[in-house]
């Protein structure tokens, strides 16, 4: 074989680390299970689509294929932003965490094969994913409807979203050795930077044509390709006298997005190929942020003694993840950047900028995307925190202690939630600020802040947010935060490693907050006295009965305003004890009689990682 093109060949198709990779994982029942799920999901989603459908036409046929199949579409998007990330944590966890780069830099491979065999061993599975449903979209040709254009296209844009997640997780494994933080940040990014795009994309639309940053966003670009007639790219009359990046940018969003997302994945192969070589040499040396700030190297300094709390788990937990730059600037960050883009949307309607629906629109994307953090957050937290002490040893030793496994859970416990309560904060302040301006009548802005809605065949006029929503959310975030920390520590102690542990809580937490939320939803919109009790049991449907009375609690509202909103009140303290005797369920089942439970299942899982 000619030298040139057996180099090209060990860079994707013969890389031995590509081929390991591949070769281990699907040997393993927990990546059969996540690709069974994902292909069990999208075809029972498909099927209920279409059976869903009433009609017999031709015409009405191709009307339910192409609902069916934008559903689809969007859900398999949706699915693969969730995914992504958790495949591509291993590419930081499994390689940092081990030292492997230590060892696969003194073997024959040169850089460029080291970082793609990672990158394309694990983006394996994303697009094996995506092709394994394949056929059911062809299925969707046979109704009509959907061109065959945007099938391709819709792949596109996931497996294009798929190539930047891995590149960034291959990007921060070079630069950093921290690698069970990857599903939080990861996570964090993804939440995050879909949320704010798709809200400015919101505040700056005017008509039907897209905006400067339906390019950057996955979801954005997908409604170009599916929903042409409400949010459309430009017309090419609109786009002469203007440079060739404008009429692309704007002209053609879905090529946009692609290339875009190409050519980040491409510098970020390239700088992590650059400077692969150079983890060795960063070892031991302060990094220059913690040298701007003072901070020197990790572990440089002794420091000052430090009152411990009354149980030291959970003082341990709730302080020790403080002390680094990474957890100071996150944290604060997320703060200031919360509530500055509230005071914001406020700032953009009482000037003029937005309209009163948009401000609503615009409440209801802050407010979700902050608790969607927050919850992965703390499950990303939760699950790692007694897997991660089994990986290093310190679980071992904690045994050998007079602390009890009740002490031991109930201070991971308390010390996680205390640790998430800045955090938990950030929505609440959100939530305030939006209340007040509410009260004070929006300091007398023209248009006011209430609106009329219409809650069955009555027209109600409601504040664009109730403003005792700022009061009633803690009740059922602060217990629901609670219970997701339960949940992620009982995979915690149930999993060998922090990535299975984690995978497996997000996968619980979302099955039962989407079924709650479905059903609380319902619930909330066709009972009429108490549907919001319902409501207030699920922080999404409480959100949403909070910033859409008419779509979370329908029928009450159109009974009567004063009830409806009691019922919420009454709905949000009830959600507090119900999710407290969850807890309490989870944590005593985790135990066991005795704590037996817990101590069979740390020596049955003793020594293992």
């Amino acid at each position: 074989m000619p030298a040139v093109l057996n180099w090209l060949l060990r860079l994707i198709i013969t890389n031995p680390i590509a081929v390991r990779l591949v070769s281990n994982g699907s040997k393993r029942t927990r990546h059969l299970f996540i690709r069974s799920g994902y292909l069990a999901a999208i075809t029972v989603t498909l099927l209920a689509a279409l059976l869903g459908q009433q009609g017999v036409s031709l015409r009405e046929m191709a009307a339910a294929g192409a609902s069916a199949f934008q559903f689809v579409a969007y859900l398999q998007l949706g699915m693969i932003c969730l995914l992504a990330p958790v495949f591509m944590a291993g590419a930081i966890a499994q390689e940092a965490n081990p030292r492997t780069w230590d060892i696969l830099l003194t073997t024959p491979l040169n850089s460029l094969q080291i970082v793609l065999g990672n990158l394309f061993g694990r983006l394996f599975f994303i697009l094996a994913m995506l092709v394994s449903s394949l056929p059911l979209f062809a299925v969707t040709q046979y109704f009509g409807g959907v061109p065959g254009r945007s099938i391709f296209l819709s792949y596109a844009i996931g497996a294009a979203s798929a190539l930047l997640v891995g590149a960034v997780a291959i990007a921060l494994s070079v630069s950093r050795q921290a690698g069970r933080r990857a599903v939080f940040l990861f996570y964090i990014t993804v939440v995050v930077y879909i949320g704010v795009t798709w809200s400015i994309d919101q505040a700056f639309r005017t008509g039907t044509a897209t905006t400067w940053v339906t390019p950057l966003n996955p979801f954005l670009a997908q409604r170009v390709l599916l929903d042409s007639e409400n949010y459309h790219s430009w017309a090419p009359a609109d786009l002469i006298g203007h440079g060739w990046l404008f009429r692309a940018w704007f002209g053609s969003p879905v090529a946009s997005f692609c290339w875009l997302c190409g050519l980040l994945s491409l510098g970020l192969i390239g700088w992590s190929t650059a400077f692969l070589r150079l983890i060795g040499a960063r070892q031991g040396g302060a990094p220059w942020f913690r040298n701007l700030i003072r901070l020197g190297a990790r572990r440089a300094r002794i420091s000052g003694s430090r009152e411990v709390w009354h149980n030291p788990i959970a003082w341990r937990e709730a302080s020790g993840k403080r002390n680094t730059v990474g957890a100071i600037v996150a944290r604060y960050g997320f703060i200031a950047v919360g509530l500055v883009i509230a005071l914001g949307a406020i700032l953009l309607y009482h000037f003029g900028k937005i309209s009163l629906p948009a401000l609503r629109q615009a409440a209801l994307t802050i407010i979700s995307t902050e608790v969607a953090i927050i919850t992965l957050t703390a499950i990303n937290v939760s699950a790692t925190a007694i897997s991660r002490e089994r990986e290093d040893g310190t679980l071992d030793i904690l045994l050998t202690t007079p602390i009890t496994p009740s002490y031991y859970v109930s201070g991971k416990l308390r010390g996680i939630v205390s640790f998430m309560v800045p955090m938990m904060s950030v929505p609440i302040a959100t939530l305030l600020i939006f209340a007040m301006y509410v009260m004070s009548d929006g300091l007398g802005v023209r248009g006011g802040v209430t609106l009329g809605v219409t809650a069955n065949t009555m027209t109600r006029n409601v504040p664009f947010i109730l403003p005792e929503g700022a009061l009633l959310l803690p009740f059922t975030l602060v217990p629901f935060i609670a219970f997701c920390v339960m949940v992620g520590l009982s995979w915690s102690l149930k999993s060998r490693g922090t990535i299975g542990s984690v995978i497996a809580a997000v996968g619980v937490i979302v099955a039962v907050v989407g079924v709650l939320s479905l059903c609380t939803l319902q619930a909330g919109k066709n009972v009429s006295v108490i549907g919001p009790v319902f409501s207030a049991l699920s922080p999404a449907s409480a959100i949403m009965a909070i910033v859409y009375p008419e779509i979370g609690m329908t029928d009450a509202l159109a009974d009567e305003i004063a009830s409806a909103r009691v019922s919420l009140v009454i709905g949000s303290v009830m959600a507090t004890a119900a999710y407290a005797a969850v807890v309490y369920a989870i944590h005593r089942a985790m135990l066991g009689p005795n704590g037996r439970t817990f101590d069979m299942t740390v020596r049955r899982l003793a020594g293992t990682n």
